[in-house]
């Protein structure tokens, strides 16, 4: 028998195409890119939904008595709100506050003060004094509040309940009730009361 001839077996050294491997790595992190960036996507996503959602829970409630921009709930006897510029402007005009609201409203009047409003009155000092004592009048009804500020209260008390026309002459508090529909703002113009915002008051004076 013939001897069988084994083959010599060589090693061969398989080399990395580099071309190879960069272009899997940069598709690789491309693909890592892709799925980071649409998570982040569905992240916002459902973030806003998120925000929609509480936005819509939190929507301010609408007053009952208000017909668009009329607000029905307004009527005699009115129920006026005072600031505290109004009862000093009032002073310096030397003008009694419950028979000018009568004169401009023509119907019975409900004077209102806040205890933030007769806070202030009170820190001012000695020179308001006289105005102090006006605002503790019987006839003025005392509204109890926790707030310190006076225009904060007065806005958060019209927003909850639109009976009220604020009587006030400052230019920032008339500027945010302005924004709230359905509530009057009453100021001083020509050593007289005048109303904003009420048309069916005929004794108001033209400005």
């Amino acid at each position: 028998m013939t001897k069988a001839r084994k083959t010599r077996r060589i090693a061969v050294k398989r080399m990395v195409d580099h071309n190879k491997y960069q272009q899997s790595k940069s598709k690789a992190e491309a693909d890592e890119q892709n799925m980071k960036r649409h998570a982040e996507r569905h992240l916002v996503d459902r973030e806003a939904r998120q925000f929609d959602v509480e936005r819509i829970k939190k929507l301010p409630v609408a007053s009952s008595g208000m017909f668009l921009t009329y607000n029905n709930s307004l009527g005699p006897p009115f129920h006026i709100l005072l600031d505290t510029n109004f009862i000093n402007f009032s002073m310096q005009n030397k003008m009694e506050i419950i028979p000018s609201l009568m004169d401009c409203l023509m119907a019975k009047c409900i004077p209102c003060l806040c205890d933030c409003v007769l806070a202030e009155l009170e820190k001012l000092g000695k020179k308001f004094r006289i105005a102090l004592r006006l605002a503790r009048d019987p006839r003025f009804t005392r509204l109890t509040c926790d707030s310190t500020y006076a225009d904060d209260c007065i806005i958060q008390r019209v927003t909850q309940h639109r009976i009220y026309i604020v009587a006030t002459c400052d230019k920032d508090l008339k500027r945010r009730i302005r924004q709230i529909p359905g509530v009057p703002i009453m100021y001083i113009s020509r050593h007289r009361y005048t109303i904003e915002r009420l048309p069916e008051v005929f004794g108001a004076p033209d400005s």
